[in-house]
């Protein structure tokens, strides 16, 4: 039997789509040897991982709002304290470590000081799924093993390569892409977050085409900050994992 890893990818709010493909992936029978997430990838990766139901994760998603995680701090190191994003991290996984995980976990962040891709298999999961969220400029960011983290999309926003060196012979990529903008920017929150779209948006393009199968959601003009779209891209991201699921199963010789 292949060893099969699924690689959630960064995306915000966008993110939300990978509830979908997880969720066609769980019914279907797709089995899932470990997972390797990256910013918003890195919350759900982890919530599966320590064995958050797909219906609570959903039910979470539809109540979040972006308004959740607005906590702003004296600009030294990001606009937002951060305090409110780990919280929102620990409501969902609670106190659980990757000691708890039923599926093998690894988390990517990016040591902002040296540009290196930190790549976490232990520690403390809450603080290193936050670290992967934080968003240089707009998170605080965090310090941990003499490092300073920051969003591990900065250089993996698809990390099809980690999956890779870690062993798996079949990866499974989900990319939900990103949402550049075509309209006039006004404040320095858009600055950041039009930079991101347009680097994410390249980095995709080769990353996510290095595993086995690419889950690619269509989410149209859904943004980075639309959580207020969630059930619509969680909708986009089982249609995507539809179109995907029956070649999934011919290659890993799944019956049905």
């Amino acid at each position: 039997m292949r060893h099969v890893t699924l690689v959630l990818g960064g995306g915000s709010a966008r993110g939300m789509a990978h509830i979908g493909v997880l969720k066609v992936l769980e019914k279907e029978g797709v089995p899932i040897d470990r997972m390797v997430g990256t910013s918003m990838g890195a919350v759900i990766g982890a919530a599966y991982s320590v064995g958050v139901s797909l219906k609570e994760m959903e039910e979470t998603a539809y109540k979040f709002s972006l308004n959740k995680l607005l906590d702003p701090t004296m600009p030294t190191m990001g606009l937002l304290a951060g305090d409110k994003l780990e919280a929102a991290i620990r409501d969902l996984i609670d106190d659980k470590g990757f000691e708890d995980c039923k599926i093998p976990l690894a988390i990517v962040a990016t040591n902002i000081e040296t540009g290196e891709e930190v790549v976490y298999q232990e520690g403390e999961l809450v603080k290193i799924v936050r670290a992967s969220c934080s968003w240089p400029g707009i998170f605080n960011l965090v310090k941990l093993d003499g490092r300073l983290l920051c969003d591990g999309g900065i250089k993996n926003s698809v990390p099809t390569k980690i999956a890779k060196s870690l062993g798996s012979d079949y990866v499974i990529a989900a990319d939900v892409g990103f949402c550049v903008k075509h309209a006039r920017i006004e404040n320095i929150f858009q600055i950041i977050l039009q930079s991101f779209q347009i680097t994410g948006e390249e980095l995709n393009k080769y990353q996510a085409g290095e595993a086995d199968v690419v889950i690619k959601v269509d989410l149209g003009d859904i943004d980075q900050a639309a959580f207020n779209r969630s059930r619509e891209a969680v909708d986009k991201g089982m249609a995507a994992a539809e179109e995907k699921v029956m070649q999934i199963k011919k290659d890993l010789g799944i019956e049905g």
